[in-house]
C-alpha cells in the first residue's frame, strides 16, 4: 500500500535525501583534501624552481606572501607570488627578484585568459623569455604600446598589461620588504 503524501512525509523524505548527500560530499572531501594540498605544494615549488637560481631553503613568509630562498648563508633571492586582473579575470604569477632587483624569471600560477590569445602568456617564447633578468632600473615596465619596453603578446594587450602589472606588483613587494635593488 502507498504511503499517503503529506508534509510529514515529504520533509522526512528530503531531510534523509540532504542528510545522505552532505554524506557522500564530506566523505569525498576527506578523500581528495590531502592530495589537492600535495599538489599544490609541488607546484608552488616548481614554480619556485623556475623563478630563482639554484637554492637550498626557501622559507615562507605568511604575512607579506613571499618566499626568501638562501644557497647555505648566501641570499639567492625571494620569489614573490603577485595577482593582477586581466581579460578573463586573475592573473597570478610566481615572480623571482634577485638581491639586487632584478627580475630573474616569472611563471604563471594560473589564470583565466582566452584560450589561443591571451593564455599565450604560458606559452610564447618571445614574450616570456623577456622577463629573463628584466631589470626595471634599466628598461620600462610597461608594454610598448603605451611608451614601455615590453613586447605584448599578438592581440593581447589586456593580458600584457596585466602581466606587467603583476611582475610591478611584485617589484613593490620586493621593495616593500627592504629590497633596495642596489645589493
Amino acid at each position: 500500500m502507498a504511503v499517503k503524501s503529506n508534509l510529514t512525509n515529504m520533509v522526512l523524505v528530503l531531510g534523509v535525501t540532504c542528510l545522505f548527500c552532505s554524506a557522500i560530499l564530506g566523505g569525498a572531501y576527506v578523500l581528495t583534501k590531502e592530495p589537492i594540498e600535495a599538489a599544490a605544494v609541488e607546484k608552488t615549488n616548481k614554480a619556485i624552481a623556475q623563478v630563482l637560481p639554484h637554492f637550498t631553503d626557501a622559507q615562507y613568509n605568511e604575512q607579506e606572501g613571499y618566499y626568501t630562498a638562501t644557497d647555505g648563508e648566501k641570499l639567492v633571492g625571494y620569489a614573490i607570488e603577485s595577482t593582477s586582473v586581466g581579460f578573463g579575470g586573475n592573473l597570478s604569477l610566481m615572480v623571482g627578484v634577485t638581491p639586487d632587483g632584478v627580475v630573474y624569471n616569472t611563471s604563471v600560477l594560473s589564470h583565466s585568459e582566452t584560450p589561443g590569445l591571451g593564455a599565450k602568456c604560458t606559452t610564447d617564447e618571445k614574450f616570456m623569455s623577456q622577463w629573463k633578468g628584466f631589470d626595471p632600473a634599466v628598461k620600462k615596465l610597461i608594454v610598448k604600446k603605451d611608451g614601455g619596453d615590453v613586447d605584448a603578446i599578438t592581440a593581447s594587450t589586456i593580458t600584457s598589461r596585466a602581466y606587467a602589472q603583476a611582475v610591478e606588483n611584485a617589484l613593490a613587494t620586493f621593495k616593500k620588504i627592504g629590497g633596495t635593488g642596489n645589493e
